[in-house]
């Protein structure tokens, strides 16, 4: 039954079919196949509901919106450009430097992408940096959007895998310093070794200050959000919350967000929330079905039996999570993955935090390969570039990524330092 199963469930994705109904039809034919009672369907999706993290999600995101429709990036893309847009390379790793600041108040790669994508591409080019690396350089910096925290990947990671979500934000930190880190060293080589581009002058004092006051909103913001979370004054779903009041605050303050645009940025909420808890229902029916067919206890046999060591058997899933990007972005890659792999991982000793930032750093891989690369697909629409011209720019951050994946598993203490010091 495992065998057809997936099987079934890779045929109907390879289709077309849309990943929140092929899960629940996958689902509910395994429950009718058994004689399963259908009663299991509306439990399991009102028990899924009845959590109050999933809230974090719309909140995060609306937050998102917000600072999008609000230009708050940009008074913070011009405060670090200030400071290091005069070193080698120091537009690209300003640009990297704000995706990572902008990345602690997002949750979202996306949201990254098209923000910081909207303010740096006009200027990088004017500057005379090559096309391609401009547009490898956005649509990787936006990767940390999902690593750095607040990261709603690692919510939904949480929820599966019942893991304490301030414990998950902060591992996130320290491979998120270890990616930017990476992506500012390519941008420091590149200019030393490609003379095209203008650099940038160097700003005075007076000019930094001005930059900096203008940026300490958004700054704010992000001490808001994770100070909340990380001093125990909020949970992640409440500071998501004053995150949005304390955002709506700033934009109203600045006058930078009108009446229409505040409209779009809850339609736009609304259309990926939507999106969202479609697939995670549609994926709890289909968790549900498989576990009275015992197929990921099946699986997780396999899986120890084929691989009696945790190094092969990160490596195969490593891989495995490689190949299922180029088709899956990445919530249904949670949901698919996580309730067949948290078994084994279990069972094999794996620390479920460590995994936690592989997984997520794997999904980064996803979001920059084709055909299904969110990243790709959202600095097209930023940029009117091709496709081919972004995913060539952004081939050697791929590499970076990977690269960082191989020194997390080497040095799991990169991702297990913070929490396991700050929580005890």
């Amino acid at each position: 039954m495992t065998v057809i199963t997936l099987t079934i469930l890779v045929i109907l994705l390879a289709i077309g079919i849309p990943v929140a109904f092929v899960f629940a039809t996958v689902g509910l034919g395994l429950f009718i196949y058994d004689d399963i009672s259908l009663m299991n369907i509306p439990i399991t999706l009102y028990s899924t509901a009845d959590n109050f993290i999933l809230l974090s999600i719309p909140l995060f995101l609306l937050m998102s919106n917000i600072l999008i429709r609000g230009e708050l990036g940009a008074d913070l893309y011009r405060a670090v450009q200030s400071w290091i847009g005069h070193w080698p390379g120091g537009l690209a790793m300003a640009t990297i430097l704000s995706c990572g600041i902008f990345s602690a108040i997002s949750g979202s790669s996306v949201a990254t992408s098209a923000t910081i994508g909207n303010i740096a591409f006009q200027e990088m080019i004017a500057r005379g940096y090559e096309r391609r690396f401009v547009l490898g350089l956005l649509a990787a910096g936006g990767t940390l959007g999902i690593l750095i925290p607040p990261s709603i990947p690692l919510i939904i990671y949480g929820i599966i895998t019942e893991s304490s979500i301030l414990d998950l934000f902060l591992a996130g930190i320290g491979p998120g310093i270890l990616l930017m880190t990476l992506f500012m060293l390519y941008c420091f080589c590149w200019a030393k070794f490609n003379h095209q581009y203008t650099p940038s002058s160097k700003a005075s004092w007076h000019e930094r200050m001005i930059c900096s006051v203008k940026a300490l909103p958004t700054l704010l913001l992000i001490f808001v959000i994770i100070g909340g979370i990380y001093t125990g004054v909020c949970t992640p779903t409440e500071s998501a919350a004053v995150g949005v009041t304390t955002s709506l605050l700033i934009v109203l303050l600045k006058r930078t967000l009108s009446w229409d645009a505040m409209k779009y940025a809850v339609m736009d909420t609304l259309k990926t929330t939507v999106s969202v808890f479609l697939v995670i229902a549609g994926a709890k029916i289909f968790s549900k079905a498989i576990t009275f067919y015992d197929i990921p206890q099946s699986i997780s046999l396999t899986l120890t039996e084929s691989f009696s060591t945790p190094p092969a058997l990160i490596l195969s899933i490593c891989l495995s999570l490689l190949i299922i990007g180029f088709f899956l972005e990445s919530i249904s890659m949670l949901l698919l993955m996580m309730p067949v792999l948290l078994p084994t991982i279990q069972l094999m000793g794996i620390d479920i935090i460590w995994f936690a930032i592989l997984f997520v750093m794997m999904i980064e891989c996803a979001l920059v390969t084709p055909p299904v690369g969110l990243n790709l697909f959202t600095i097209q629409a930023v940029t009117g570039s091709p496709i081919i011209d972004i995913t060539k720019g952004v081939t050697p951050f791929f590499i970076l990524i990977l690269l960082a994946v191989l020194i997390i598993y080497l040095l799991p203490e990169i991702a297990l330092f913070i929490p396991y010091h700050y929580t005890g």
